[in-house]
């Protein structure tokens, strides 16, 4: 680590080292001292356990130098996980808002914000490959197209660390969703039935042998219903299927193919009408931000602006739509001369839609001579209140992407045990990226149960919202080249490495901005011709003090980059070429941390420091603006694990100081953010648990200005309980914010609105194993 850096990051941790000392103190002293009956010597963080995520050699968590979470597929159970990227609210570091519904989630790492939407800073992967190149594309975020199914077979998740010369555009960390590659004979039904809402699921999956040296699983799940909101009935369709195929050859070498097919509806939630008073959020008699969705309004199609002039219409119903299709290839290889030959390859066709109801304005009582326009009471006077939906009309014609990372890598013996390992790789992708959007207004009865579209004098639905600002569509391709080079070093108890990226980034396409929303000058498209390059690094150790107490410390420097974000309303000179500067979110993290493990329990802590300098675009904001960020957090994680007799836990804790350049917190985020998960395992047979997920108060943008809203704390419980029926036969029962808890997630600054996470659901599954 750089003497300069590490001077400059000093002042910044000393407070929390020495918190982090006194708990590597306490602990220590558990470990010499175990209590009295204590039998269980289990590691509930599996600090043993090889990792292949953020990791350029095979090593296990307790000789890594990086902060890595893991979640087994049985674990989904415990946090009663509603979609893919909520199982990432037990990791802690990691900040997801997943209150969108199934995608479309804000994830941010170590106090790099949430800016506008997505996982700027973040790599969502499965098996090792980027789902999307960018984690912010607007309105088609990575986990549109990613599903947790019977396939799932573990999440490796790396917060800072390597992941800048292991990525390309992510050096907050990678989330890597990894499938069965039918290692294990066997498969298993499960069907989900919604208590007191319309859920029914089917999830399936089977592996084994087909030969002596070949190996395959496929799975996947169908379902239907609301998403657990009752404006939303009806909006939930679809499922996935996926598989793989393993040929095994001589010693470790294996060639794999895969292959996904996704077809999934599922609802969109956006924020709820609510008012603020004071900076405090209060919800309006009638909307409960847990429960509304606006759905069932008796919308009439959308009609709106092709990308050739043209006019289309379309279902507000149909909320989240991911359709995908994917192939891969995987290969290791013994290549001669010591040297092994890995190659990654995957390729996607990644189409969809994201409509929403979004509040353009806030709740007011409706003028004279309002009407209802549509169904059965079409025609009648309307007297209650109402607001101006916008409806979030946006199409994902192509976010295909073709990826691949191919590496070399070979061991040199030193002598007296020592070695160092070098992997050489390069890095290929090409990222489609194919949008149009629509903004069109609807005047709405503020009514969560049975919402009416309205005519109000003087006001015309479907017209284009916000002053037809957002009527846009981008044909565009991104090309990346990153080679990389990594040195491991083994040298008895020390274990380190260095890192070193060169991303080579090129943009080529067209996007247009409608005159209001009315027509294209499609003879005068915005050129996109832009390329530019970057080197990122990263440098960390790991000392084995003993077989259960390591120490560790990294320095990264790395980037995210930026496709739409600067595209619509830029100056198109900064993207057509006759810019010299492009601009690139830049971050930098030093972090240290302690592993450790005794009697039955384990600990991880860390240390962190990180630095942002970034471009962003909030499509939200009023007005839409392109602005210059910069942040600094300082930290502390925590992630452990204990066992006593039939009560095991697992749990973690996130402090976060984090500011902006004027010195405030950045928006939404926390103080601390924790996770708790208590388990009791009465017997083989019964086994009960709570999830529980909590976070400190923060502030959000408002009518009044930036960070003028107080988002309230909050904590949710999750609960489940299973019963073995039979051997092979499981019953669940299992509860989403048992105690119905307004959790709001965020808050928006021109109107009063506020997405919170959805209320109350339970749930029931049959488990049948074979």
């Amino acid at each position: 680590m750089p003497s300069s850096r590490l001077r400059r990051a000093r002042p910044h941790l000393q407070p929390l080292a020495a918190a982090a000392l006194a708990l590597v103190g306490v602990a220590a002293q558990a470990q010499t001292q175990p209590a009295a009956g204590a039998a269980d010597t289990s590691d509930g963080l599996k600090l043993d356990a090889v990792v292949v995520t953020g990791s350029s050699s095979a090593k296990s968590k307790m000789r890594s130098s990086v902060a890595i979470s893991t979640i087994e597929s049985e674990g989904v159970t415990a946090v009663t996980a509603a979609s893919a990227t909520d199982v990432l609210r037990a990791v802690p570091g990691i900040r997801a808002e997943a209150s969108g519904g199934e995608s479309n989630a804000n994830v941010a790492v170590r106090g790099i914000p949430v800016s506008a939407g997505g996982a700027r800073y973040i790599q969502f992967q499965e098996d090792g490959l980027p789902v999307l190149q960018f984690g912010d594309i607007a309105f088609a975020t990575p986990d549109t197209w990613m599903r947790a199914d019977a396939g799932f077979d573990r999440l490796e998740v790396v917060r800072g660390g390597s992941a800048s010369v292991l990525a390309t555009g992510a050096p907050g960390g990678i989330i890597n969703f990894i499938t069965k590659t039918g290692e294990e004979e066997g498969g298993s039904l499960q069907l989900t039935k919604g208590l007191g809402y319309d859920q029914t699921r089917l999830d399936y999956g089977y592996g084994g042998r087909l030969a002596p040296k070949t190996r395959f699983f496929i799975g996947g799940f169908y379902r239907v219903g609301d998403g657990g909101r009752k404006g939303a009935d009806g909006t939930e369709n679809g499922g996935q299927i996926r598989g793989n195929v393993t040929f095994e050859l001589a010693g470790k070498d294996f060639v794999r193919f895969s292959f996904k097919h996704l077809d999934d509806h599922t609802p969109t939630f956006m924020p709820t009408p609510v008012r603020y008073v004071n900076g405090s959020i209060q919800e309006i008699p009638g909307l409960d931000p847990r429960r509304t969705a606006f759905y069932n309004a008796g919308w009439p199609l959308d009609n709106t602006l092709t990308n050739t002039n043209g006019r289309a219409l379309s279902n507000i119903r149909d909320g989240l739509a991911a359709k995908g299709d994917a192939f891969g290839a995987e290969l290791s290889l013994d290549a001669g001369g010591g040297f092994r030959l890995q190659d990654k390859f995957s390729w996607s066709k990644n189409s969809g839609r994201f409509i929403g109801v979004f509040p353009g304005d806030d709740v007011a009582a409706a003028p004279a001579g309002t009407t209802i326009a549509t169904g059965p009471d079409a025609g009648q006077a309307y007297t209650g209140n109402k607001f101006t939906a916008v409806v979030f009309n946006t199409r994902i014609d192509d976010a295909g992407l073709m990826a691949n990372d191919l590496k070399f890598s070979r061991d040199f013996v030193l002598g007296a045990g020592n070695r160092v390992s070098a992997v050489a790789g390069l890095y290929t992708s090409v990222q489609k990226l194919d949008l149009t959007w629509n903004f069109n207004q609807y005047s709405l009865s503020a009514e969560q149960s049975g919402a009416r579209v309205l005519n109000v004098p003087g006001v015309t639905n479907g017209a284009p919202g916000f002053g037809g600002c957002c009527s846009n569509f981008q044909d565009s391709k991104y090309t990346t080249t990153a080679p990389y080079l990594v040195l491991n070093l083994d040298a008895g108890a020390f274990s380190g490495d260095i890192g070193l990226r060169r991303d080579r980034n090129k943009a080529s396409g067209n996007y247009f901005q409608s005159n209001a929303g009315v027509a294209y000058d499609l003879t005068q498209p915005n050129l996109i011709d832009y390329d530019f390059g970057r080197t990122s690094y990263s440098l960390g150790g790991n000392y084995q003090l003993s077989k259960d107490l390591s120490v560790f410390a990294r320095y990264s420097d790395g980037a995210a980059y930026n496709a739409d974000r600067i595209t619509f309303f830029n100056n198109p000179n900064l993207v057509n070429g006759k810019s010299s500067t492009i601009p690139v979110n830049k971050v930098k993290q030093t972090e240290a941390g302690v592993k450790l493990r005794g009697s039955g329990y384990s600990l991880f802590a860390t240390l962190f420091h990180a630095s942002t300098d970034e471009i962003n675009v909030d499509v939200t904001t009023t007005p839409i603006v392109a602005k210059a960020n910069r942040y600094r957090s300082n930290g502390l994680e925590l992630e452990g694990s204990a066992r006593f007799g039939v009560v095991s836990l697992l749990g973690g804790l996130t402090y976060t100081d984090a500011k902006q350049a004027d010195g405030r917190a950045p928006k939404r985020q926390a103080k601390f953010v924790y996770q708790l998960t208590p388990t009791l395992n009465f017997s083989d047979e019964l086994t009960a648990g709570v999830g529980i997920v909590g976070t400190t108060k923060s502030q959000d943008d408002g009518p009044a200005g930036p960070l003028t809203i107080t988002l309230p704390a909050y904590t949710v419980v999750n609960a489940f309980v299973s019963y073995a029926l039979t051997p092979k036969a499981t019953l669940s029962l299992a509860a989403n914010n048992l105690f119905n808890e307004i959790a709001y997630t965020e808050s928006n600054d021109g109107r009063g609105a506020a997405r919170a996470y959805t209320g109350r659901t339970v749930k029931a599954s049959l488990r049948y194993s074979f």
